[in-house]
């Protein structure tokens, strides 16, 4: 029976012609990382592998490691197995990867968007024979607006807030979403500040790509001066003590997820905008035909449903169980680095 170039078991994926992992969840000797959210790259590796841009932010998160840096389209060979790194737009730094053997080509996407965010390097068709995707929004109902409209809501609704003298939070994930909003966000309307999780990865972020200036939130703040500003702040951070001291304020969340009305009203958010850093249901589907794979391996997400809708396209399709969790995961994992740097910023002043 033909091994397959890529099998699943309970490490991650694993290529066992090169003895190699991709994004595996459990500690093995050699690992090819797609991105630097917490469910792909995780920590207790002997080797990493992942694109030069990626490098800084894995030892941000991770510490010392043991890593090696690649650029787009860098061809590099481990047992005679040919693999390369093409851009994902999911998050600044996040790759494709591209597995060649014996003529068969396997890409495996980690996490994807096809729309040019500004920030990271844009998304790139890769011809292969089997596509592995994932599905964190493969449901019909999930068709986003484009990023242009969703800022110039944000930046309207923070210069409403303003003139009604109220301090504007905006959570979005540490690495990735919050850099993404603040890249656009209107320093005409006011000044930015930040929560210290947000502070320090985007510090990790600005040799790479231009940002506007921000102020970290410390226990010097006072509560006047956030009064008509705007706060980036991690999901996480949302009912804490350090959110309560800077009131009156109004809360708003960018996420795909906001796109349900009742994940807004769960998560008691006054506002909600649909902004993912994840392909839509339309996206997901012209990435699949654009590769030309026939063969098609769903992962997290809505996963059974997508691959069904691949099979009755004409598609060989099916899921496999993994531990990537999409963009709720972004948001839960990083909760342990958010308190860590809150503790660090400490809660601002409250006179």
């Amino acid at each position: 029976m033909k091994i397959p170039l890529l099998a699943f078991n309970d490490k991650g994926i694993y290529c066992q012609q090169a003895d190699v992992y991709l994004d595996p969840w459990r500690p093995v000797k050699n690992a090819i990382i797609t991105h630097g959210h917490a469910d792909h790259s995780r920590w207790g590796h002997q080797n990493y592998i992942t694109h030069n841009m990626n490098v800084p932010i894995i030892k941000h998160r991770l510490g010392e490691i043991n890593v090696t840096g690649k650029e787009w389209g860098e061809t590099f060979v481990i047992n005679n197995v040919k693999f390369s790194l093409h851009p994902a737009g999911h998050i600044i730094g996040s790759s494709q990867i591209r597995v060649e053997h014996k003529g068969e080509v396997w890409v495996f996407t980690g996490d994807y968007k096809t729309e040019d965010d500004g920030i990271s390097t844009p998304y790139e068709v890769v011809k292969c024979d089997t596509f592995i995707t994932e599905c964190t929004f493969g449901l019909p109902a999930f068709n986003w607006t484009p990023q242009a409209e969703v800022i110039s809501e944000i930046n309207n609704w923070w210069a409403e807030n303003r003139a009604e003298g109220r301090t504007s939070i905006l959570f979005g994930y540490s690495l990735g979403k919050a850099q993404r909003l603040l890249k656009y966000l209107d320093t005409d309307i006011g000044k930015i500040y930040t929560h210290g999780a947000i502070e320090n990865m985007t510090n990790v972020l600005r040799p790479m790509v231009y940002f506007p200036p921000t102020e970290l939130i410390t226990r010097e703040t006072k509560r006047e001066a956030l009064l008509g500003n705007i706060v980036l702040a991690p999901p996480s951070a949302h009912g804490s003590i350090w959110i309560r001291k800077m009131t009156p304020f109004v809360t708003g969340s960018a996420s795909g997820w906001m796109a349900f009305r009742g994940a807004r009203r769960r998560r008691a958010i006054d506002k909600g905008f649909v902004l993912s850093d994840h392909c839509d249901w339309h996206s997901l589907l012209e990435s699949v035909k654009a590769t030309g794979a026939e063969r098609v391996i769903c992962t997290h997400g809505y996963t059974d449903i997508f691959a069904k809708y691949l099979r009755e396209l004409g598609y060989d399709a099916r899921t496999e169980k993994t531990q990537y969790e999409g963009e709720s995961a972004e948001m839960e994992k990083e909760e342990k680095e958010t308190e860590a740097d809150q503790n660090e910023t400490s809660i601002i002043s409250e006179k």
